[in-house]
């Protein structure tokens, strides 16, 4: 478990700087704090042909979209992300750079999605919003220059459980989807995660888990629920194809894998691309870690390949997108 030359100096720089980890740090601080490093580290903002703003209906009321649309016209193929922040942080305005490259890289069109956050709006609130929103963006398809046929939803952490967990209640109610992309994503929040033993404060570690999770959770009983849970959903059958990113020196690097392995045993199409000696959070910040581009160009070449588009220049003949668990 060495870690990669670029989470060594990114770690020497927050130890140096004395970053207080976010657990640490009152909800408001945390929340300030984590959209600050996530812009830090998110690059050079990517210029997207059109970027609009929406509200629409959702279980408590109004939920903001934001729409980035690329070059073109017509219906498009689309996917809904879902932001990460332990359910806890986070907001539209975190996914921006993800939103902005996935767009022009794929191209497609990618709507994200502001959720409900927890405590103030606990387990299952952020799931039922989104897929409130998948169904909406669905059912206005014709409005938003949706493809409906090409729709897919994606995350990181807490956002690739949201994307996991919607996955679940569209197979039984809808909207049909074409693929899941889910980034370092939590799967099962019953037991404890696994990862380095020492809980190095200057990254992502097991405190930090705990500490989203009681922020997420208001009854443990709920860790059992597999829209809490997807890892212990009784049937992954029929699920849409699934690409699995995680990284080494995540704590939430088994969980990931293990969903992978269980989906492609319920037969989905899986693949997983997993990143040796990266930490959580890399594939937000492709400003500091060569990964964290890499991750989302795998992102980007598996969204074209369930979308039906033409490979990109850069993608590799055999398998672009990581280790076919299954094929489908």
């Amino acid at each position: 478990m060495a870690p990669h030359p670029e989470v060594a100096a990114y770690r020497a720089a927050r130890a140096a700087t004395g970053t207080p980890p976010l657990y640490t740090q009152t909800l408001t601080e945390a929340r300030a704090a984590d959209l600050a490093a996530i812009r830090a580290g998110t690059g050079a903002v990517e210029p997207v042909s059109e970027v609009r703003d929406e509200r629409i209906p959702g279980p408590a009321g109004e939920l903001p979209l934001r729409v980035y649309r690329p070059a073109g016209s017509g219906p498009l193929p689309t996917l809904l992300y879902f932001f990460g922040g332990g359910w806890t942080l986070g907001s539209i305005d975190t996914a921006d750079g993800i939103c902005r490259r996935l767009a022009n890289a794929v191209p497609c069109q990618v709507i994200t999605v502001g959720y409900r956050l927890a405590p103030e709006h606990p387990f299952p609130a952020a799931v039922h919003d989104c897929h409130a929103a998948t169904s909406w963006v669905a059912g206005h398809a014709d409005r938003l220059g949706v493809d409906p046929d090409r729709l897919a939803v994606g995350g990181d952490s807490a956002g690739g459980n949201l994307a996991a967990a919607v996955t679940l209640l569209s197979r039984a109610n809808g909207p049909p989807l074409a693929a899941q992309l889910l980034v370092y994503p939590n799967t099962d929040q019953s037991g404890d995660p696994t990862g380095p033993a020492d809980d190095d404060p200057t990254l992502f570690n097991r405190r930090s888990v705990a500490w989203y999770r009681t922020h997420y959770l208001a009854d443990e009983a709920h860790a059992r629920d597999p829209l809490a849970s997807p890892l212990l959903a009784d049937d992954l059958t029929g699920l849409p194809p699934a690409l699995v990113v995680t990284a080494e020196l995540d704590p939430l690097c088994a969980q990931g894998q293990r969903y992978a392995e269980r989906l492609a045993a319920a037969g989905v199409p899986t693949r997983v691309r997993h990143y040796p000696g990266m930490i959580h959070g890399f594939f937000a910040m492709p400003g500091v870690f060569t990964d964290g581009r890499r991750a989302q160009a795998d992102a980007a070449a598996f969204l074209r390949e369930r979308f039906g588009l033409p490979p990109g220049p850069d993608e590799l003949a055999d398998d672009p997108t990581g280790t076919a668990v299954r094929g489908g």
